[in-house]
């Protein structure tokens, strides 16, 4: 019987996701070293729905190049990261069940890919917008490059991150760990949950923790959809 097909002791699964870990982390840093060469070209696109940009510190310009890196890094990384988190996940699967997270493995990089084109293009000119909307004549927008990179790129991946709920949920009803009416029953605790996590992933102004919330909100309500659908057809 190989290694595979046997039942993992809690030791062995935290050796394999501390190996896990380290591989992923391993190769975000190598994408972020080569996505820092092209830094400058990434920033002179991020920077045009605001025009211009300050820093107001020496190592302020550097610091925004090595987190412009980062979040590209982490990008290109999610392919493998999320190929590595799956193949965790389906060493303690049942075959059947491993196959589900074959399927389900390319197809939460696309979820992914989704959710952060939707923070990127669509939620960022929003907050941007509305946040600046409150410039007067006497209160002049000076924003600092590293705000706005933060700013940007954590929205870009928290949605990314969050567009995955609906496709945890239905693997999960698959595995029959969860169903619809769990999560029916269960949803003003999730409603409680979901603010708490927009909070977390977002920068600290209200307007952007809602618009995840919302979202959130609405990525729930699809989930329960896709699970009464899969729980039906089980």
């Amino acid at each position: 019987m190989s290694k595979t097909d046997k039942k993992l002791s809690l030791l062995e699964h935290i050796e394999e996701l501390r190996v896990v870990t380290i591989k992923s982390v391993l190769f975000a840093i190598v994408t972020s070293c080569i996505a820092y060469t092209f830094s400058d070209t990434i920033l002179l696109y991020l920077v045009k729905p605001v025009g211009k940009l300050v820093f107001i510190a020496p190592q302020e310009a550097f610091l925004a190049k090595v987190t412009i890196a980062f979040f590209t890094g982490i990008l290109f990384a999610s392919p493998f990261i999320i190929y590595q988190i799956w193949r965790f996940v389906s060493s303690g699967l049942k075959y059947k069940e491993k196959n589900l997270a074959v399927i389900f493995g390319p197809v939460s990089f696309l979820f992914f890919l989704g959710g952060a084109a939707f923070g990127y293009f669509i939620i960022v000119p929003i907050g941007i917008r509305f946040l600046l909307g409150f410039a007067t004549y006497y209160l002049t927008p000076m924003i600092t490059v590293s705000k706005y990179i933060s700013f940007v790129g954590t929205l870009t991946l928290a949605f990314g991150i969050i567009f995955e709920l609906p496709l945890a949920i239905l693997f999960l009803t698959k595995l029959g760990i969860v169903t619809p009416q769990f999560l029916s029953y269960k949803r003003k605790y999730a409603i409680v949950l979901i603010f708490i996590v927009a909070a977390i992933l977002t920068p600290p102004d209200i307007v952007t923790q809602c618009l995840l919330a919302v979202t959130l909100l609405i990525l729930y309500e699809v989930a329960i959809l896709f699970s009464r659908f899969t729980y039906r057809k089980g």
